[in-house]
Formats: C-alpha cells, sequence, structure tokens
C-alpha cells in the first residue's frame, strides 16, 4: 500500500535526521549549548544525553521489535527540547557567528508539532488523519 511505502520512506529520513543531530550534539555541542535556557542543569551533559537519545531513537525506528517505543521516545524528545528552540527564537542568540531571524525561526517553531506527529506515526504508534473508519 502507498501509504505504508510513504511511511517507511519517512521513518528513514527521519533516522537519518535523528541520526545526523544525534551525531552532530556529540562532534560539535557549542551550538546546541548556546541555545540553552539557563534554567536547564549541567547543560553539557543534558547535550550529550540528548545527543545519544537521538541515535539511540535512530537505530529504534528502523527496529521492528522497539520501533514504537522509539517513536514515543522520539516524540517526548521533541517536546522536550522545544523550549531551547524557543529560547532561541527570543533570545536572539547568535550561534557559531550566525545570527538567524524569525524566517528561521518561525518555520522551526511551527515545525515542532508536526516533527512529533511524525515519530509517532513513523514509529506506526498512531494512524491519525490516516485510520479507515
Amino acid at each position: 500500500m502507498i501509504r505504508e511505502r510513504i511511511r517507511a520512506i519517512l521513518r528513514w529520513l527521519l533516522a537519518l535526521f535523528y541520526a545526523l543531530a544525534g551525531y552532530a550534539h556529540l562532534d560539535r555541542p557549542e551550538g546546541f549549548l548556546a541555545i540553552m535556557p539557563p534554567w536547564v542543569p549541567a547543560p553539557e551533559l543534558v547535550v550529550a544525553l540528548t545527543g545519544v537519545a537521538e541515535l539511540l531513537g535512530a537505530v529504534g525506528l528502523v527496529w521492528k521489535p522497539v520501533r514504537s517505543w522509539a517513536g514515543i521516545g522520539l516524540a517526548l524528545y521533541a517536546l522536550c527540547v522545544w523550549p531551547a528552540n524557543f529560547h532561541h527564537a527570543f533570545s536572539d542568540i547568535t550561534v557559531s557567528g550566525t545570527d538567524l531571524d524569525w524566517s528561521y525561526h518561525a518555520p522551526r517553531l511551527a515545525a515542532q508539532p508536526l516533527i512529533i506527529w511524525l515519530a509517532l506515526w513513523v514509529g506506526e504508534v498512531v494512524e491519525w488523519p490516516f485510520r479507515r473508519p
């Protein structure tokens, strides 16, 4: 079925996205540390752990026995890092010499619910809005 093919393709794309992001968290944490809200304790540890979580989530999405758990985990992860995206947007933080404006921040903030849903859908946790009557 075409829907399952699309789901599989998006699953692999999301897994690739999270694998690359996880690697970046571990390899180049400076940008992630720069956007970390000041109330987060042990920011270096949090950035490292989020990188590991992204890598594990990416593997989990493509490994059928744990796919739904990975989808739930990545959805919760995306929800938990949303405050850093808001902090980045509203605090006018320059990352690696780049000052991003609202042409970046607005779509990024608006996309987070879609990323949360996508993790759940490709993780085969939800069918919405595609459920058959």
